[in-house]
Parts: C-alpha cells; structure tokens; sequence
C-alpha cells in the first residue's frame, strides 16, 4: 500500500461507512475493510480496475463521477474519499460539495501544481511539466484541472469548509520534514481531511 494510503488509514475510524471514489483496484477499500472492519463501497469506471476490486472482493459501482453523485443520499457515508482524481474532475467543486453533501468527512488528495519542479519546468523551458507525479504530455493528460495547496485552501474558505488535516508529501509518498517548511513549493502531493 502506498504511504499516502498508509496516512488515510490512519484518518479513517474503525466499524464506520466509508466511500471511495474512484477506487481503481480497491486496495486502499480492501484495507480498510480488513484493518479498520469498515463497511466499505467504491465507485470506479475502469473495466479494468472493476475486474480487480471484484477479484479483491471490494464491493464496486461502475458510475462515472462525472456525471454526479444524485443517486447517493445526504450524509449516507461517515467517510468519502478520493485519491489523486480531483484534478481530472471536470468541476472539482461541485464534487467536493457533493462529496461533503454524502459524507461527514471527506478526504482528498491532488498533485500540487505549485511545486517547485513545475514551476521550474514551466519558467525554464516554458512547456507544461512532463515528471513522475504529472507524467502525461499537455494532451494527452487525463488531468484537466491542476491547482495548488492554496488553490484548494481558498477554495474551502470560499465554501465554508474546514480542513481538520493536512499532509503534504513527497512524490514517493512519504512525509519528510522539509515538506513543512514550505508546503506549496516543496510539497509535491497534498492530503486533505475536510468537512462543513
């Protein structure tokens, strides 16, 4: 399991309803279902990664989040998650509201676009970055809306939300000292913990 995984777990509270959107394989669910006994739902679109979680014996919905979360009623989960998928959302907003509108807690993670390697990227070579953590060319990247941590932090003052945590990690997803310092540049992956 990855380390930003590992920290998600730690957030999440035992025997509670949890909903992961945009579950891939479903092993963070699968997880979390086997350490923490949570009742747990994933929704994914990926043929592939639905074949998986079936496999893993996730309990999976096809359902492009796209298209909106309607058919889920109000505060159904204790806990919504969704991992590096907010910025290939086409209105991360909206999706955050109805994140908050089923859960009582979400947690997001999203790549900082504001790290010093892309900006470095783009004031030196005046192109989008191409890395690890954004390794798509401009277009044929499945991420259509990069922001910052303050992006994001702004965007929750504006929507009266309240950020309980945040961890910002490195692009192996480990959390190193220096990541504090200066989150917005050093950091390369944020993770939030929010709710209204």
């Amino acid at each position: 399991m990855r380390a930003d995984q590992e920290i998600i777990h730690e957030w999440i509270k035992p025997e509670t309803r949890v909903l992961d959107l945009g579950c891939g394989d479903g092993t963070l669910l699968r997880h979390l279902i086997d350490n923490k006994q949570v009742c747990g739902y994933g929704l994914e679109n990926n043929h592939q990664n639905i074949a998986a979680c079936i496999k893993n014996n996730v309990n999976v919905i096809e359902k492009d989040i796209d298209e909106g979360l309607a058919s889920i009623k109000d505060n159904s989960f204790d806990s919504v998650i969704m991992t590096q998928a907010l910025q290939v959302m086409h209105r991360p907003d909206l999706i955050v509201d109805e994140m908050l509108r089923i859960g009582k807690e979400c947690i997001v993670t999203f790549p900082n676009f504001g790290h010093w390697r892309a900006r470095g990227y783009l004031g030196f070579r005046g192109k989008m970055p191409v890395s690890k953590f954004l390794s798509y060319s401009w277009y044929d990247t499945p991420n259509i809306h990069f922001c910052t941590f303050k992006d994001f932090e702004q965007l929750c003052v504006q929507k009266n939300i309240h950020i309980l945590n945040r961890t910002v990690v490195d692009n192996e997803h480990q959390h190193r000292w220096w990541t504090n310092l200066w989150p917005n540049m050093l950091g390369e992956i944020a993770i939030y913990r929010i709710t209204r």
